[in-house]
């Protein structure tokens, strides 16, 4: 346990008493929309606990405090700080929208981020007791909660048990979606296909989601022949396919000829779907693995021009193979570009740049990279960074204070 106990305390006792305390008017509160973009960048547990704390009681919906809330339980999580976790969702028991499934549901979800399953399987019991009505949207909840704690066997149990326990419980749609993910993540994509008939025989809807767990699946385990086989069926039934269906046949063919990939985008635009940046990074990608940089370097520049915007994986993808043929100077300028749409490439990709850097002997360069990531990363990288300093000379004893 860390020193901040105190403080923390604190934080969990304001949330446990929210729904029936009155505020003091002292009390700083900021908007649910500042919360959420405050906790995409706040790393530190104490610190991301105390912006929820401040805002979760004005939450009107779950909806609106479902993003906040598995955020700041995700921090509280990759500190380990289970215990914190189970205080601050079982202080949201004694709000009276507990009747509420909706709001009972979040709990669960939360739960399952965790990875605290039997707190997940306990809360969804619970819920007789808080007069909580169940259907299939709490079920649904406890279902993804094995899936996020990756107890994916569990799945199967639960969901042929619950429905016989509990009157009023029966699989939707997304429940059969859900049980087919489990079977995917598991390695067991032929059973993913059965579950899939037996939806065609219940004349369940089989949506897009659906189909693309089942081909990613497949395309994963090679079955290339058979998943192409499963889109033809799925686009003779009339299955309306999405842009991330296209975009998972797209990833299995982006170490390939780059024709085929561009084919599927201008598939998809025939299609009346609006190609993504994950499409045009995988189009990118291609490019890149076959030597054919300055293609690559026109698909990122007309990225705004198709009604996209790059992302973290586009600079990535970019750095990476610049740097792999050894142009530095011009992964730099991909990079200061990432800093300014606050777009940056991970560790890994920036320490070839920098190494690059330094063997070019681009040195203002190196360093203005680095006193630009240690402020931009999260402070579990900060050492990496410090090393990587000294391994390559660049520490000063006047560092300067300008960015990249």
């Amino acid at each position: 346990m860390s020193s901040s106990i105190p403080l923390r305390l604190r934080h969990l006792r304001h949330l446990s008493t929210a729904a029936t305390a009155t505020t003091s008017s002292s009390s700083s509160s900021i908007s649910i929309s500042k919360a959420k973009s405050k906790l995409r960048t706040e790393y530190d547990p104490d610190k991301a606990l105390e912006i929820y704390s401040s805002v979760s009681k004005h939450y009107s919906s779950p909806s609106s405090s479902r993003y906040a809330q598995d955020l700041t339980v995700r921090r509280l999580a990759k500190s380990r700080r289970f215990s914190d976790i189970e205080s601050l969702v079982e202080s949201h028991k004694t709000d009276p929208k507990i009747s509420e499934e909706p709001f009972l549901s979040t709990l669960i979800r939360s739960y399952g981020i965790a990875g605290m399953l039997d707190h997940a399987i306990k809360t969804f019991h619970q819920m007789d007791q808080f007069g909580t009505p169940r259907s299939s949207i709490s079920f649904n909840s406890l279902l993804s909660a094995c899936n996020q704690s990756r107890q994916f066997d569990k799945v199967p149990q639960l969901f042929d048990e619950i429905p016989k326990k509990y009157s009023g419980v029966s699989p939707d749609k997304v429940s059969y979606g859900i049980l087919i993910k489990s079977y995917c993540e598991a390695g067991h994509a032929e059973k993913g296909i059965e579950v899939l008939r037996e939806m065609e025989r219940k004349s369940v809807e089989v949506n897009a989601v659906t189909l693309t767990t089942i081909l990613n699946a497949l395309y994963k385990k090679g079955k290339e022949e058979e998943a192409e086989k499963l889109w033809s069926e799925m686009m003779k039934n009339g299955c309306e396919l999405d842009v991330a269906s296209y975009n998972v046949r797209i990833m299995n063919f982006q170490g390939g000829e780059p024709e085929k990939v561009r084919e599927l985008i201008d598939e998809m635009s025939t299609m009346g779907l609006k190609p993504d940046t994950i499409s045009y990074n995988y189009l990118m990608t291609c490019y890149c693995k076959n030597g054919m940089l300055d293609e690559a370097k026109k698909v990122y520049e007309g990225l705004e021009g198709n009604g996209c915007n790059p992302n973290a994986a586009t600079f990535r993808t970019l750095v990476f193979y610049l740097c792999l043929n050894g142009l530095y100077e011009q992964g730099y300028k991909v990079f200061k570009e990432s800093v300014r749409l606050h777009k940056i490439p991970d560790f890994n990709t920036l320490k070839h740049l920098v190494e690059g850097l330094v063997k070019n002997k681009k040195i203002k360069e190196a360093k203005g990279l680095i006193r630009t990531v240690k402020k931009k990363f999260p402070p579990n990288f900060l050492n990496a960074w410090k090393k990587l300093e000294v391994e390559l000379g660049l520490v000063s004893s006047n560092p300067g204070s300008g960015e990249a």
